[in-house]
């Protein structure tokens, strides 16, 4: 091949689209014949082809040229005896037909895998979540090629594997043990958004989205991305030095998810009652003081830290009774809290539904907003369909209070003897 006369007859600028063309025949594996044709040819376009031809190749608006054509030329001239697809070759490289392109790809992705594979084996309880995670096509929609993917997986390994963090420790400073950057972890991030999947398949943290459910999701996992800013308001409950001090006195306790993490309580009660707003606490230091059952405020929506709380007093025994605002987004909180500890309902039945629909006559406020199920009393969700009444919880602060007494059976009644004799 005389690469020198081949460059000048068929590597120019002007013929580039036509070599495109051939190099891409060749690798989806057609043949090189019949004609190529370019829609708008420029004047160099053409002089171009009738100076490799010999000829114009016609007098239409595209300009084509037929494959077979120039191959023979190319013969003919000695510039590439083998022909164009030699010639095609020695111009640009060596063509990968497609179909190895592929296999070669598929197989380069099915290596960046590999970490997920192992992660499985020696940790089953990801298993689900890997395999999932293998066909949903997250990783890919996060980096583009297989070699970011192996990274990224690597590094989302390296996370899980860490958790859950015991005891709670910074995200930040677990990023920089772990990854090397005290960054790596932040919203945003491939490997953050990976991990924190991983991490709510460890822990069964509920879906979500914002910045409060990222927190709460990490904080499930031992985590802490803001160990101040979340709280959970409680009273009377004891043991560390400053809750007996708080509770001593009957007055309301903030605790963060710092004091949470580092600092837990190191006993705790049988029974905890649990209500949606402060004002039911609030109430109960007033009316009660020292004397109120343990009590915890999740807020509305539990916080990271209320679900911190919540989950080391349920380690250590502690039941729980709830109550919530009768309206859709009470259920809602409710049921979120519910998949993370069991509770028992504490007047936050159907039947107390209707007594408090009853008993609020003409000062009702309509119901607003999608519905909701409530798993813990199906009948619950029906009464609020059917009577379309938001009972808020300060609407039965009375009936709360008397059940918050210390002495009372602070059940709210018994439900299941309740529910047993409708």
């Amino acid at each position: 091949m005389d690469e020198e006369r081949l460059r000048r007859l068929l590597g120019g600028a002007d013929l580039a689209w036509l070599v495109e063309r051939v190099r891409r025949r060749l690798e989806r594996g057609q043949p090189l014949t019949g004609a190529v044709s370019l829609a708008t040819p420029s004047p160099a376009q053409r002089a171009a082809a009738e100076g490799l031809l010999g000829r114009t190749p016609g007098a239409g608006r595209a300009l084509t040229v037929r494959l077979d054509a120039v191959d023979a030329v190319l013969v003919r001239s000695g510039v590439s005896p083998e022909g164009l697809e030699a010639a095609v070759t020695a111009l640009t490289g060596r063509v990968i037909p497609l179909d190895e392109v592929r296999r070669s790809e598929e197989h380069a992705w099915e290596e960046a895998y590999a970490p997920l594979v192992l992660l499985a084996e020696d940790l089953p309880q990801y298993a689900i979540w890997a395999a999932r995670v293998r066909h949903d096509g997250l990783v890919r929609r996060l980096v583009r090629t297989a070699g970011a993917a192996r990274q990224l997986l690597d590094q989302t390994v390296r996370v899980l594997r860490e958790l859950p963090a015991e005891p709670a420790r910074s995200l930040s400073v677990f990023a920089a043990d772990v990854l090397g950057s005290a960054h790596a972890l932040d919203d945003g991030t491939p490997v953050a958004t990976l991990a924190l999947s991983g991490a709510r398949a460890l822990t069964s943290h509920p879906e979500g989205v914002g910045a409060a459910w990222r927190r709460a999701a990490w904080a499930s996992a031992g985590l802490l991305r803001d160990d101040v800013s979340s709280t959970v308001l409680t009273l009377n409950l004891r043991g560390t030095p400053a809750l007996d001090w708080m509770a001593d006195g009957g007055e309301p306790c903030v605790l963060t998810l710092r004091q949470l993490a580092h600092r837990p309580p190191r006993t705790a009660p049988p029974v905890v009652h649990i209500c949606e707003n402060p004002a039911v606490l609030s109430a109960a230091a007033d009316v009660h003081g020292a004397d109120a059952r343990p009590l915890v405020c999740v807020q509305g929506q539990p916080s990271a830290a209320a679900l911190t709380l919540l989950n080391h007093l349920h380690t250590m025994g502690t039941a729980f009774h709830y109550h919530g605002d009768f309206d859709w987004g009470g259920l809602r909180i409710a049921a979120t809290l519910m998949r993370h500890v069991p509770w028992r309902p504490w007047r936050y039945t159907a039947v107390d539904y209707w007594e408090g629909v009853a008993a609020s006559g003409a000062g009702a406020r309509p119901l607003a907003g999608n519905p909701a199920p409530s798993p813990w009393d199906p009948d619950l969700a029906l009464a609020l369909a059917e009577h379309g009444t938001r009972i808020e919880e300060e609407a039965v602060l009375d009936l709360l209070l008397t059940d918050l007494r210390q002495g009372a059976d602070g059940s709210g009644r018994d439900v299941r003897r309740r529910h047993q004799s409708r």
